[in-house]
Order: structure tokens, then sequence, then C-alpha cells
């Protein structure tokens, strides 16, 4: 037995256990414990959520011993590390993900029929981690499970947002939105680590004073101050004996009430103060068309920012002391998106006012520590602040940040001297009639390495959105191609392809996606084309199930399964896909139904609350449905439906299910997509323009595995000022008609007029995305698909093809691509717990 310092300085014995079994009779004899005794429960028929409750613990226990072992390793190392900072982390159900990577699938399912249970009703109960909204989130979770599988010491940080982004409900074909209390039942994932809580502040004033030294210094004053508590998340490796932590702050008052208001009889007062703190994560992304929203938002940003740094330092003061002369070999912070760019003037702040570093050693520090990952080319999508709101709130960070640009200008006038308009472009601080702070210039200035995540990304932004930073600073920019999980989103979401793998090529892709290669040849056996395709049936029957559950509309697993899910945009066009469906029932109405290829449309994806244009392209894909999915002359031949509440469990069902997979951004506009990169593993085949990391997916899977269509992105620069959308349709019949079934209120006899801004932004030479353009090369393409999937010996060859070329869109690539590159990290191995 051996001792350890306890917080408050005494010992305290390090009570060691023997290793948990893995085996069903180890799981049994825990589950009972925790459902008995912990919760206090009799029967598990009548206490479905205790039961995955229970399991939960059991599971997360193994986790713990492993996840201990691994802190020590990192510990004894003293190794360099990272963190990954983002305001979202989809991680999605964690029962499955802690069960494939423990290996202990099989052994938890034989304890929970010991038991007189099944495993999938048990695993049914889990909500979804309401931590994320989209691709940002979801990529975040991929990273951090590619960190632990690759055994590096990684630690990411996030907000613990008490509700989702929302649920999402369709009533009369208009999303509704719903809170989605995903904590409601509580989380037996996490960890509370309230000696580990921190302090964060807003507003007050700064004080500047002259130290003994003679150095100016400076005391932010008079501030509210915020408690920010850690919740610990482990993060499993695949079977690897690692465990890395997501640590995810709660936002919490200095004090529970105002005990003299309370005694006064002012209730509401006496809580008032611990209700505004806990606003800060309350919500996932608030909605900012408000100035309350706004506000709100950029104080999550720098709660996040504040409180993990804070975390940082003190881990590290704890070991070396205020002693920084090593900091930025042993630490990278990796900023997902412009989200957490306060991290700059905060930790400038930090190493300044709390460690006593000068300027100098401070930005040495600041400049070789941080990291900036862009994820948008839309402007719009930039973080900009406006100083008097940032001043209000964060007063110091404003004088650093001021500060900052005022010497980044300098060294832009040095470079080039007298070019005051490049100086007004560059500058961290936007003039007009009302300023405001670039985060996205910020993070750029700030940062040792920024990378897009996609080689046409890259180059745009090298080209065009940072070209002036690319030009004064071209080594810090680089490209790191996103990827997926293969653990999530094959291995577990699709369970009878992998067995079909692994059976076929062995053991060991799960960890090393490059070796689904080997799948290649076997594309040209007929025999194994035939067991593929039994696989597809089965996914395309469990998919067919849930649109039927969710949708009530009936999908024939025999058609061709025409999938797009994502988040609502203009720019993801959505709406060229329902004008390719509206064009399909104009055909089938005008008796145009020669080789015929049965075809079921499904979209999914959520709106942003104050997006209007978005919600109206929702309402107008459910009231194409309601028409075509009436009419008996569809029967049998096209289906579309509206997946409601889209998220990352019901992904797990889609991406396996799926025949093609539609990622018909507008060209140049999506950075990089990652749903492409889940189809394309499963086996779906992509139509899609020269986009985000469609390009890398054509290259790798051959472009007669792919089908592309419309314009590049240089083209649809060029077509700007002169774009004319109505000679377009004027010289297209089938755009014609479609045009004529919109603008006559086919699809809205009840709602006169609800789709008119639809049809002006279609009709718009000012429309960004070039709607009516790309129309015939996508109807085209589509029937390139049509005729393809009737050929099914050919589709399914291009279904192995494509599987067999995802190895590169693996998330341990693209991970090993930044420690390469960026973070430079060591790979720790833990003592294994069993």
């Amino acid at each position: 037995m051996h001792t350890a310092p306890q917080a408050n300085g005494s010992i305290m014995p390090d009570i060691e256990t023997p290793p948990l079994g893995m085996d069903a009779d180890s799981v049994v004899e825990d589950f009972r414990r925790y459902f008995s005794h912990t919760l206090g429960r009799e029967e598990t028929r009548f206490a479905v959520y205790q039961a995955y409750t229970s399991l939960a613990v059991a599971l997360r226990d193994r986790l713990v011993e492993r996840w201990k072992n691994t802190q020590q390793a990192y510990r004894e190392q003293d190794c360099k590390r990272a963190y990954y900072m983002s305001l979202e982390f989809l991680m999605g159900r964690a029962m499955g993900n802690a069960m494939l990577n423990l290996d202990v699938g099989a052994s938890t399912a034989e304890a929970l029929r010991k038991l007189g249970l099944e495993l999938e009703d048990i695993a049914e109960q889990e909500h979804d981690a309401g931590l994320g909204n989209g691709g940002l989130g979801r990529l975040a979770a991929c990273f951090l499970d590619s960190c632990a599988t690759l055994q590096l010491p990684v630690m990411g940080y996030g907000i613990r947002y008490e509700y989702g982004m929302f649920r999402q409900k369709i009533e009369n074909g208009c999303q509704q939105e719903e809170p989605d209390h995903w904590l409601r039942d509580g989380n037996p994932w996490e960890i509370e680590r309230p000696e580990f809580s921190t302090r964060v502040k807003f507003g007050g004033h700064s004080v500047f004073y002259t130290d003994l030294d003679g150095r100016l210094r400076a005391h932010w004053v008079n501030t509210h101050e915020v408690v920010a508590i850690p919740y610990d998340v482990p993060v499993p490796g695949y079977r690897n004996g690692t465990v890395n932590t997501l640590r995810l702050w709660k936002a919490s008052a200095t004090e529970e009430f105002d005990l003299s208001e309370f005694n006064a009889g002012s209730y509401t007062e006496a809580v008032a103060a611990q209700n505004k703190a806990e606003h800060i994560t309350m919500v996932l992304y608030p909605n900012d068309a408000s100035e309350n929203g706004k506000e709100l938002r950029l104080k999550q940003q720098y709660f996040l920012a504040s409180a993990s740094l804070q975390d940082v330092l003190r881990q590290w003061t704890s070991v070396h002391g205020n002693d920084f002369s090593e900091f930025a070999e042993k630490n990278c912070f990796q900023l997902n998106d412009t989200h957490p760019t306060c991290a700059v003037p905060e930790l400038m702040r930090l190493l300044m006012d709390e460690h006593g570093l000068g300027w100098d050693a401070a930005w040495n520090i600041v400049r070789r520590t941080m990291a900036y990952t862009n994820h948008t080319l839309l402007p719009e999508a930039l973080e900009r602040w406006q100083v008097s709101m940032f001043g209000r709130l964060l007063p110091r960070l404003l004088e650093i940040v001021y500060e900052i640009n005022a010497r980044f200008l300098a060294e832009v006038a040095q470079r080039w001297p007298g070019d005051s308009e490049r100086q007004r472009r560059m500058s961290i601080i936007e003039e007009g009639g009302e300023q405001q702070i670039r985060m996205a210039y910020l993070a750029v200035v700030a940062s040792h390495s920024v990378n897009g995540v996609a080689e046409l990304h890259s180059r745009l932004l090298k080209q065009h959105l940072f070209h002036d930073f690319y030009e004064i600073w071209p080594g810090k920019f680089n490209n790191k191609t996103n990827g997926v999980t293969p653990r999530r989103w094959m291995a577990w979401s699709n369970p009878e392809l992998s067995k079909l793998v692994t059976k076929t090529i062995g053991k060991g892709w799960a960890a090393d996606l490059g070796k689904l290669t080997q799948l290649a040849p076997h594309a040209d056996d007929a025999g194994f084309r035939a067991k593929w395709r039994a696989v597809k049936q089965a996914n395309k029957a469990r998919l067919a199930e849930m649109v039927q559950r969710d949708c009530g509309i009936a999908f024939d697993t025999h058609a061709l399964f025409d999938v797009q899910v994502k988040r609502i945009h203009e720019y993801k066009r959505q709406l060229l896909n329902v004008l390719h469906v509206i064009h399909l029932y104009d055909r089938i109405k005008r008796g145009d139904i020669a080789d015929w290829t049965p075809r079921c449309v499904l979209i999914g994806g959520k709106a942003a609350p104050g997006y209007q244009m978005a919600k109206r392209i929702i309402k107008l894909v459910n009231e194409v449905a309601k028409v075509v999915n009436n009419d008996h002359d569809t029967e049998g031949m096209l289906r579309l439906a509206f997946l409601p509440d889209y998220r990352v469990s019901a992904m797990e069902v889609i991406c396996a299910g799926t025949d093609l997979s539609e990622q018909i951004s507008t060209a140049g506009k999506e950075a990089s997509g990652t749903g492409n990169m889940k189809f394309m593993m499963n086996g779906a085949l992509t139509i899609g323009t020269l986009d985000g990391a469609n390009i890398e997916i054509r290259e790798e899977a051959g472009e007669e595995n792919f089908f592309l269509f419309g314009l590049e992105a240089e083209e649809v620069d060029a077509m700007r000022g002169h774009y004319d959308p109505a000679a377009i349709v004027a010289a297209d019949e089938d755009l014609q008609r479609v045009m004529n079934l919109l603008q006559c209120g086919h699809f809205n006899l009840f709602e006169h007029g609800i789709f008119d801004p639809i049809i002006q932004s279609i009709l718009s030479p000012h429309d960004p995305w070039l709607t009516a353009a790309d129309f015939r090369g996508f109807v085209d393409a589509q029937n390139r698909v049509a005729a393809a999937y009737r050929n099914e010996e050919q589709w399914t060859r291009m279904s192995i093809l494509n599987t067999a070329a995802s190895g590169k869109f693996s998330s341990d690539r693209t991970i090993l691509d930044y420690n390469r590159d960026i973070w430079r990290l060591p790979r720790v191995a833990a003592k294994q717990a069993r």
C-alpha cells in the first residue's frame, strides 16, 4: 500500500484494488450491486433506465482503471501534452463505444441475458449527449477517439451544456424546436471534479501599478466572478489500455444565494446570481440574433478559454512552480475553429498578470503553443465581436488585444512601408461604424500553425480569406484533411459489414483503415459481391424501419436509397436535391418512365432557430413529400421523407443503409465535410461537386466510382456579376417545368405564397449558391446514377471499391498528420489493467 498527499497536505493511503473482471459473471456481479445497492432498485422490468445506469457504471469502472493508469504514465514521463479546445464535442452515445473499445461486447450481452435483459433494449435508454450540433463537434469527438487509440497525451476541453441544441419536431411540415434536456436523468459516464474548480472573471476594470522591478503590471478588479466546475468524461482508445480525458466545464455562482436577500423575503433576487451564472452553460450555442444572445455566446467562449487555461497552468505550476522556461516545449493548444480564440489574450493575461512574465516572454509562449484550425470559408461565419461589448465584458482582454494588434501592425508596416490599405485589411480591429474584433485574424496572428481541413479548403484560405497573412507567414499554413473514426462509423454502426470485412481480410483494420485496400480484389468476386449485397439489404431494412417509425413513410429496400443528412444551409443545397425530386415527380406524371430506377430520397438536418430560409426549405421538403407520397402514380417509383431530429445515433443507422450519398454543396463553400467520409466507408457511392473533401474522395475511389457534376470553385467565382438564372431556366425545359410547379403553388395549394422567397432566391442574379446553374449537371449526373444502380453487379463492385479506398479518411491518419507537423507528442503506453 502506498500513500498520497491529500488536498490539505495530509497523507492518505493509495488504496490498491484487484483488476475488475471482463467476463460475463464479473459484469453481472457489478451490475447487481449497483442496481440493488447504489440505486436501491428491485425489479429491472420496472426500471429500465436504472438498468442502463447500472450497466454504464459497471463499464465506466473498467474505464476508470485504465484511465488512472494512463494519467500515471503521462505524469511519470512528464511528456508534452496537447489540449484540444472546442465549443462542441458531439460524442453521441457512450455505451456502445465503451463496449467496443474495451472489447467486452460479447461478455456484456451474455451478462444481460443471464439477468433476463437484452443489450439492445438497455442501450436504447441512453440519450445522445447534447454537446454539439454538427460536423464541427462530431469531428472533435472523432479526434479524441483517435488520440486515445494512437496513445497520444491529448486532453479535450469543452462546455457541459445542460441543454443540447434542440430537439426538432416537424408540425405541418415546419421545424419546431423543443428543449433537449439530455442531462435530465444524469450522466453516468462523467465524474465531477469539484477540487479542480476555478473562477472566471467578467466586467470590472484594470488597475495598473509598477512592481518592485519597475515593470508596469495590471490588476483586473471589481469583477463579477463565476465558478467553473469540471466534469471529466473518459475517452477510451481501441483495445489498448489508454483512456484519455474530456474535461467539460459547468458554470455556477460563487455563492448559492444571497442570504440577506433571502431573509428579507426577496426570494427571486436571492438566487438571481446563481441563475445568471448557470445561464452561461445552460444551452448549446444560444441564438445570437439578439444582443443578449451575442453576449451570452461571447461569455461561453471566454468561460471555456479561461477555465481551461487556468486548469493547464494549475497542473504546470503544481510540478514546475513558476518556472515557464520549458512550458512551450511541453504544451500545445489546438483551437477548433475560431470560437476558442479568447484563449490568446487570456493566456497572455494569465502569464503576465498572474505569473509575472513580461510581454515578450508571454507572447513567445503564446505564439509557440497556439495552433488554429479554420473550418469555414464563409466570411459571415467567422467570429466578430463588437469592441464595445467585448470591452464591457472583458476589459482586460481588450487592452491586450489592442496591444497585440498595435505590435502586429507595426510588423506589417515594416514589411510593406506606407501600405495603409494593407494595414486596414489586416488589422485585428475592423474599423467602421461599429469597431469589431476579427477573432479569426487574432487566431492567425497568434498561432504558429494555421490549417484548413481539406486540400481545396486550405488552398482557398491561402488564396482568398487569409491571403495577406499567407504572404507574411507562408510557413504557418498547412492542410490537415479531416477524417472520421472507423470504430464508431463502421465497426460499431455496421456490425454485419465489419464481420464480413474481418472474415475476408482479417483483424486489425479498425485501428489501421489502410488495410481496407485488401478488399479491392474481392470486388471482382461474384460470391463476395453477393455477400456484400446481402449485408447492404439488411442495413437498408434497418434504415427503412427507422423511416417508417419516425416519418410514417414506407421505403422499398430494393429501391435506390438516396440520402442527404446534414445541417440545413443554403450552401449545402438541400434545395437542389428537392428540385431534382420535383423533376422526377414531373417525369412520372408525364409518363416519362422508360428504364425507371425506383428511388427513396431521405433528407434530414436541423436549421438554426433564426435561419428563416433554411426553415422554409424544410417546409418545402415536407410539402413536396406530401404530394409525391400521396400520388398513386408514384407508387413503387419515388418516395421522399424528411427525418426529424437528425442526430449521431440516427446516423449510425443511416450511414450503413445508404446507397447514394448527396454531397452537393456549391463548390468553394464546404470546408471538408465528414458525412461524406462516413458514407464512403460504409460502401455508399457519392454524387457531388468538386468541393471540400469530395475532391480527395474522388481521387481515392477513382473518378469512375464517383458521380461528379457542377461548377468548380474557380468557375463559381468567375460567374459572379453576370449570373443570369432566368436565361438558364428559359434554356432548360426540365427546369422550366420544375419552376412552373413551384410558381403555380402546386405544393402549397392552401398556403399561398409561402415558397415565394425560395423561388426568388433561385431566380436571383445575386444567388451566391448558383442553384439554377448546377441544375442540369445535377440531373444528368442523377441519370447516370440511376443507370448504374440498375446494373446490380456493377453497382456492388463500385460500392466495395469505395469502402476499400476509404482508408485515407480515418481520423487516425488525420491525427497522425497533426502530431507529425504541429503537436509532436510522444506515444505513451499505459500499464495494462488486465
